[in-house]
C-alpha cells in the first residue's frame, strides 16, 4: 500500500487532527471511551455483503421462501419512535410497525415468477425506489409525490410521443427512449405517482408489454413478504443498527429508535442512512456548540467525525459505491472549520 493511501486510510489523519489544535489525543480518547450501542447476536445471516446503491448490477439473488416470510413475522413487542400506538396504547411489535409503515403507500409487484427485489430504499414518506431483477433483465419502480407528476409527464414528452396503456388498474403513458429503453408513468394514486422503467437486458417493446399486465398492485403485507430477507425494514432495525453502529461514537441526544423512520432499505442503503444520521447529528452538535461558543464541543464533534475513516460500517460499503467519501470530505471539512450549507440535503439529515 502506497504512503498516500496509507494516509488516506488513516482515521486521525495529521492534516486533520492538526486543525484540532493539539487537543486531538485527549479528545479522541475521551470520544472512543464513548459507550456504543452493543451489537446484539446475530438472529439471522445475511446472506450477500452490502451492495451498491444502485444495485442493478448487483443483484441480490435470494428466493422469497416460506421460511424467509417466517423470520419477517413478529418476534418480540418494543416500543419506538413508530411503534407507540397513538393515545398511549400498548407498543407494536417489529411485524406491524412494518404493516404500519407499508399501509402509507400504494405498492406494486411483478406478479411473475423469477422476479426478485433487489436495491430497495425509502418508502419512509411519498417516495421510494425498487429494483427488480429476473435474470439479465432490470426492471426499476420509482415512487414520488403526487405534486410532482405534472413535471415529470411534461419532462417526459421530450423523450417521445407518449402511448397510452393501464398499469395496475391505473391509465399510465408509456415513453420510448430508444429501441431497447422504455418507461411507463401511472397516473396519481393515493398520493403518489410511480414509474418503471427498464434497467438493462434485451428488452423489446414487446417484451415490456408483455410484463406490464403482470405488475400489479398489493396489499401490505403481501409487499412486506415479497420482500427478500436482506432488506431491512422498520421492524428490523432494533437488530440490525446496533451491529453497525458497534465502533461508531454517536452524538449528544442520539436515539436508535429514530432510525425506524427510515422506511426498507437494501444493506448498502441502511448503511448510509445510519451513518448519515449520526453524521447529522455530529455536525448539529457542531454547529450548535460553535454558535454557542463552547470551544471544547466544537473539537470534540469535529474529532468524532474524524474517527468515520475507521467506522467499518462505511468502511465496508467503500468498495460498492461513493457514499462514504461524501461522509468522510464533510468530517474533513468540519475539521477544517467549515460546514457546507448542502450536508442536510447531501446526507438526509
Amino acid at each position: 500500500m502506497s504512503d498516500e493511501r496509507l494516509n488516506d486510510a488513516d482515521p486521525y489523519r495529521p492534516d486533520v487532527v492538526a486543525r484540532l489544535d493539539g487537543a486531538e489525543q485527549h479528545l479522541l480518547e475521551e470520544i472512543m471511551s464513548t459507550p456504543h450501542l452493543d451489537a446484539v447476536p446475530l438472529r439471522r445471516t445475511l446472506a450477500r455483503r452490502l451492495t451498491m446503491a444502485v444495485a442493478a448490477a448487483a443483484v441480490l439473488a435470494v428466493a422469497v421462501t416460506a421460511a424467509t416470510v417466517a423470520r419477517r413475522e413478529p418476534v418480540e413487542p418494543y416500543s419506538g419512535a413508530l411503534g407507540v400506538a397513538e393515545g398511549g396504547g400498548p407498543a407494536v411489535n417489529g411485524w406491524e410497525l412494518d404493516l404500519k409503515a407499508a399501509e402509507n403507500l400504494p405498492r406494486l409487484i411483478i406478479d411473475e415468477p423469477g422476479w426478485t427485489p433487489t436495491s430497495v430504499y425509502g418508502f419512509d414518506q411519498e417516495d421510494g425506489s425498487i429494483t427488480f431483477q429476473n435474470g439479465g433483465r432490470g426492471l426499476s419502480m420509482n415512487w414520488y409525490a403526487a405534486k410532482h407528476y405534472q413535471s415529470y409527464y411534461d419532462d417526459r414528452l421530450e423523450v417521445s410521443k407518449p402511448e397510452w396503456t393501464t398499469l395496475a388498474g391505473v391509465e399510465a403513458s408509456v415513453v420510448t427512449y430508444s429501441e431497447s429503453d422504455f418507461a411507463a408513468m401511472r397516473k396519481p394514486q393515493d398520493g403518489t405517482f410511480v414509474e418503471l422503467r427498464v434497467e438493462g437486458g434485451d428488452w423489446t417493446r414487446a417484451t415490456f408489454d408483455e410484463l406490464l399486465p403482470k405488475v400489479v398492485k398489493v396489499d401490505a403485507e403481501t409487499f412486506l413478504k415479497s420482500l427478500p430477507d436482506e432488506i431491512i425494514t422498520p421492524g428490523d432495525v432494533r437488530e440490525e443498527a446496533p451491529k453497525l453502529l458497534a465502533d461508531v461514537p454517536l452524538p449528544p441526544g442520539f436515539d436508535i429508535a429514530s432510525l425506524e423512520k427510515g422506511g426498507a432499505n437494501d444493506p448498502y442503503q441502511f448503511g448510509a442512512f445510519v451513518a448519515g444520521q449520526v453524521t447529522c447529528g455530529w455536525i448539529g452538535e457542531y454547529q450548535r456548540a460553535d454558535e454557542a461558543g463552547d470551544d471544547a464541543a466544537a473539537k470534540k464533534a469535529a474529532a468524532a467525525l474524524a474517527t468515520s475513516r475507521q467506522w467499518k460500517v462505511l468502511q465496508d460499503m467503500n468498495a460498492a459505491g461513493d457514499y462514504p467519501e461524501v461522509v468522510w470530505d464533510l468530517a474533513d471539512k468540519v475539521g477544517g472549520g467549515e460546514v457546507p450549507e448542502w450536508y442536510k440535503d447531501g446526507l438526509g439529515c
